[in-house]
């Protein structure tokens, strides 16, 4: 990233400048062992000397999710294939935003890489608070911290969805099972909204259960595949009770619903899940 110039500082509604004409982006490494990673900010730069997460502004056409991962190289070096982007969380003031990227790095190596860092630091996130830290990411901690490691998983009741639309699906269900596999592996890539929280999506660990007739369909790119040998619902029970993150489940059966919401799953209608599905 260039050095800051007066051209690309944004006057906020809020009555603060922030940098970024585009907003801006920042990446909360977590990893189980060392915690979260930390940056002291070089003494030169706006807010220097606090200490923040790597991140900038985001350029005309990125994502805030790709600016995230650049920054993050450019600032630590660490690389986009280190790490597991799982959510993102957005600050938006209406003519600026801040988008943090929550993200898994197990084992991954970082380093000060450019002038603008001082310092990288893998921090306990019961620690942050006890740095000097930017003020906008003072601000935010609290809401992160809560989201710390976690992510979600959805696990889709093939048979249930695909029976939810009437597209000849009875001619041909391992086909239709493939058509859905392969629209899900989208969905994974793309990310999906927080069913409680509009400022918050997930880039989930997808699952999807198969049965009968569907039973061989292989899996895909973010989708793993599920056979159940006999009993479908009982295999996404099972499925559910081994996950240790917040699970959402896609299906309208009263009773498969019952039993993965005593589990303490969340449950998204199959038509919801179609209407995602088509706006990709």
């Amino acid at each position: 990233m260039s050095a800051p110039t007066a051209s690309v500082f944004v006057k906020c509604s809020c009555g603060h400048v922030h940098w970024g004409r585009y907003g801006a982006a920042g990446l909360l490494l977590v990893d189980p062992a060392r915690g979260v990673l930390l940056q002291r900010r070089a003494w030169w730069v706006h807010h220097g000397r606090t200490w923040a997460l790597p991140g900038g502004a985001i350029e005309a056409g990125e994502t805030a999710r790709g600016a995230a991962a650049r920054e993050a190289f450019e600032e630590t070096s660490i690389p986009a294939d280190a790490f597991r982007a799982v959510s993102a969380s957005v600050v938006d003031h209406g003519d600026w935003s801040y988008t943090t990227v929550l993200a898994l790095a197990e084992g991954a190596e970082a380093r000060v890489a450019n002038t603008e860092s001082a310092e990288v630091r893998w921090v306990d996130p019961d620690d942050v608070p006890g740095y000097r830290l930017h003020r906008d990411f003072a601000a935010a901690w609290p809401d992160l911290r809560e989201r710390v490691g976690q992510e979600l998983v959805l696990v889709v009741d093939a048979a249930n969805v695909v029976g939810s639309r009437p597209d000849g699906w009875w001619r041909d269900r391992h086909g239709a099972a493939e058509r859905l596999r392969d629209q899900l592996a989208k969905l994974a890539e793309a990310g999906v909204p927080d069913p409680g929280d509009p400022a918050v999506s997930w880039w989930p660990r997808i699952i999807l259960v198969v049965e009968g007739q569907a039973k061989h369909v292989t899996p895909a790119t973010g989708v793993e595949v599920v056979a159940a040998d006999t009993d479908g619902d009982s295999k996404i029970v099972e499925v559910v009770a081994r996950q240790q993150a917040r699970v959402l489940v896609a299906t309208a059966d009263r009773e498969l619903k019952r039993r993965v919401e005593a589990l303490g799953a969340e449950i998204l209608g199959p038509g919801t899940l179609r209407r995602q599905l088509d706006e990709l």
